[in-house]
């Protein structure tokens, strides 16, 4: 198998993971236990549900662990096109999951107040659970922050993959409208709260047919037959 078209496999294989875990770790698990507002019922929901809350926690280590693959391997598959970009997208994304990786610590809080410890004695139960909803509130806004480092990632990745000769340019353009709508999620929401759902519902349809797109095309299409894409050429230019 040609080298460029078997990494793009495996990457296409590690973006499933990512997209498949993520689902399950936000809407599986965060989405359907977190109730806002209420730190009662956000709390009860983790306590009843706590092996699928832990496997959530599991669920984003895979994820971020597939991210640091993946940022590997676009790197090495896009830098002929520019060292320098493909740098920046590799940089941006490692960001993004390492920002996303130390905030996962306030994804795991919340059964640590739970778990019942001698030591949260000085602590009563209103009190516990309103800092469960912290901590979940304090997850979500890291989330935010993390997915603003996605969205540069996602741009520059969007303009490599439309000046290469591995891929569709339909789909770099398809990731550069994913990015804009990590960025009106990202900034959206932190400058203008109140629109908290609205900016969530824009940014779901471009985000999922750019990702699902390209990383489709990575599986089972891998990269562009170069043999073909050199044949063509040289028919142009006869």
């Amino acid at each position: 198998m040609n080298p460029n078209k078997k990494t793009a496999r495996i990457t296409g294989v590690l973006y499933l993971i990512i997209f498949f875990a993520n689902i399950f770790s936000y809407f599986i698990v965060s989405d359907s236990l977190s109730v806002p507002g209420d730190a009662t019922a956000t709390a009860n929901n983790i306590m009843a549900s706590e092996s699928l809350y832990r496997a959530g926690i599991v669920s984003y280590l895979a994820v971020f662990l597939s991210d640091l693959c993946v940022a590997v391997l676009l790197y090495v598959l896009l830098k002929p096109v520019s060292q320098s970009l493909s740098m920046i997208a590799m940089v941006s994304r490692l960001l993004q999951t390492a920002i996303h990786g130390v905030n996962l610590i306030n994804f795991v809080f919340p059964l640590v107040l739970l778990n019942g410890d001698a030591y949260l004695a000085a602590f009563n139960a209103s009190q516990i659970n309103s800092l469960v909803l912290i901590f979940q509130n304090a997850h979500y806004y890291g989330v935010l922050i993390s997915e603003a480092f996605f969205a540069l990632s996602t741009m520059v990745l969007g303009y490599l993959v439309f000046k290469s000769d591995l891929f569709p340019a339909a789909l770099g353009v398809l990731l550069a409208i994913a990015s804009s709508g990590y960025i009106l999620d990202s900034f959206g929401i932190l400058l203008m709260p109140q629109y908290q759902e609205l900016f969530a519902q824009i940014m779901i349809a471009p985000t999922i047919i750019g990702e699902m797109s390209f990383m489709l095309w990575l599986l089972i299409k891998g990269v562009k037959d170069q043999r073909q894409t050199s044949v063509k050429t040289d028919v142009v230019m006869a």
